[in-house]
């Protein structure tokens, strides 16, 4: 399994993060607010629990640093409004 790595507002697999093999990216509404707007995982890594790690990456960003996330990407959203541990992390 390859390590996730922190890139420039996004957590990837790969060797460039800018051509990675998969991926999560956010961008900054405001300085308590990111916006969860792609998840990307490669034909070669599916069926191997990728997304959820490299949403778990997020939310501990996201808890570290105190913000909210808006999910815009539709995998986010639904691994977000499903579950009530994520409730207070949702951003507006």
């Amino acid at each position: 399994m390859s390590e996730i790595l922190k890139g420039d507002h996004k957590f990837y697999i790969g060797e460039d993060e800018h051509d990675p093999i998969a991926e999560i990216t956010y961008k900054d509404k405001d300085e308590n607010t990111i916006i969860a707007d792609h998840t990307y995982v490669s034909e070669q890594l599916r069926g191997q629990g990728i997304a959820g790690k490299l949403f778990n990456e997020l939310i501990t960003f996201a808890k570290e640093e105190n913000k909210k996330i808006i999910p815009l990407c539709s995998y986010v959203k639904v691994k977000m409004e499903g579950s009530p541990e994520y409730e207070e992390l949702i951003g507006k």
